[in-house]
């Protein structure tokens, strides 16, 4: 198999790990469950300025639903890996390139949060369990490596806006995906496409996420109880 195909296997079966051993678990599933929604509420915080911003609330909700939320992606994660050996026959290149950066981000996203779900145990889930959990999660190095791909899924996204070629080829496999039961990758595609595409360029917009997930998270490493706990404090991102 080519390459990018074997590598977005690999990834793929990280998430499957990663559900299998929450589905042995109730107590963790319900916790990661818990985490995914306390982080997308941290999501509309963080960015609630470009959710309220014309320009750039399309993209922004993209970015939560599709990134942040706290959704059920096995259906979709099934269709990647039923497609993954004809991948390179039934997509362009480029696309190609995106399933493989979304299927690296999925698979450290989700081992993330379950290691930070492990850590929460049955706490409830406010901002200092949070900070605690990530803190002793630790592992900046692939929090990063996560940032970096959320970064590169945006920016393969906004390249596909400067080819017509490309959108008429997402046109064209409508019928090709719908044979094949591949509409939620299609779906994701092209709606990925259109959201950026009315963007009108992403540099600033994809800047501006990139900046402040990576002080946040260099905050987060760096805060202390009486950081949590202060007036004002620089974690106010956190719900």
């Amino acid at each position: 198999m080519h390459p990018t195909g074997d590598a977005i296997l690999a990834d793929l079966k990280r998430v499957e790990t990663e559900r299998r051993a929450r589905a042995a678990d109730p107590a963790l599933d319900a916790a990661v469950v818990a985490l995914k929604a306390y982080q997308q509420k941290r999501f509309e915080t963080t960015y609630a300025d470009l959710l309220a911003d014309p320009r750039y609330r399309a993209a922004a909700r993209f970015f939560l639903e599709e990134l942040y939320g706290p959704h059920d992606f096995t259906r979709r994660d099934a269709q990647f890996a039923r497609i993954v050996p004809g991948l390179v026959r039934l997509f362009p290149r480029e696309v190609i390139d995106t399933v493989a950066h979304l299927a690296a981000l999925h698979a450290l996203s989700e081992e993330l949060d379950t290691e930070m779900a492990r850590h929460l145990g049955a706490r409830a889930l406010d901002r200092a369990a949070y900070v605690q959990a990530w803190q002793r999660t630790g592992r900046p190095h692939e929090r990063r490596r996560q940032i970096e791909l959320m970064h590169r899924v945006g920016l393969d996204l906004d390249v596909y806006t400067r080819n017509p070629l490309l959108r008429h080829s997402l046109r064209m496999m409508r019928g090709p995906a719908r044979l094949a039961r591949l509409e939620a990758l299609q779906q994701f595609l092209e709606s990925g496409f259109d959201t950026f595409r009315e963007m009108r360029g992403a540099q600033s917009f994809l800047a501006l996420i990139v900046r402040r997930e990576t002080e946040l998270a260099d905050r987060l490493f760096a805060a202390t109880d009486a950081t949590v706990s202060a007036a004002g404090d620089p974690l106010g991102q956190l719900p």
